[in-house]
Order: C-alpha cells, then structure tokens, then sequence
C-alpha cells in the first residue's frame, strides 16, 4: 500500500501495541465514505501487524473479488516488520480520521 509514508518512532513495543489497538478500534468508526482503497490498505496493515506475512493461497474463485483484493493488499505489504505495519496502520486511521473530521465541518 503506497498511500502513505511510513513513521518510525523510538517507543517501546508494548507501548506501539497499545496504539495500534485503540486506532484498531477507532477505524471502526471510519465513515461509509471511506474508500475501498483505504479500507484494503488498512486490511493489509491489520494483516500484516497482527499475522506477518501472507499464510495463505490467494482465492481463485470467479465471483470472490472482496477476498482476492483483500488477499492482494496483504501481500502488497508483506516486506514490512510488524512494527512498520501497526505504525502505517495507525498513520493510516489518523489520517482518515482526520480527512473525516475536515469533511464533516
């Protein structure tokens, strides 16, 4: 996922977990206007945060496009530690979060 530049900051990983879940559950308060595209790019994140690289085939049946992009947007991140992907997952939920806030004003 391209959409965005990755932060690192010099905190301890408990501390970095702890974020990550609570933008885990900030996300899900993301508007229904939230792009697919970024809501892939979160799924990817997640993914990757919480189960490393990509474990599975990818779905090859015609009619399940939702599970193939999902598939599609884990693997595009799976060069990134953990630690790359909660600290993208949580730039990414701020900044929806963010462009939500300045939509609804």
């Amino acid at each position: 996922c391209h959409c965005f530049v990755t932060y690192m900051v010099c905190l301890p990983a408990d501390v970095v977990q702890e974020e990550f879940e609570e933008h885990a559950e900030k996300a899900k308060t993301l508007p229904d206007t939230t792009t697919n595209e970024s809501k892939l790019c979160l799924y990817g994140l997640y993914k990757q945060a919480t189960v490393g690289p990509v474990n599975t085939a990818r779905p090859g049946g015609l009619f399940d496009m939702a599970g193939k992009a999902k598939w599609d947007a884990w693997k595009a991140v799976e060069a990134k530690s953990k630690e790359e992907a909660m600290a993208d997952y949580i730039t990414k939920v701020k900044q929806l979060l963010e462009e939500a806030a300045a939509a609804s004003a």
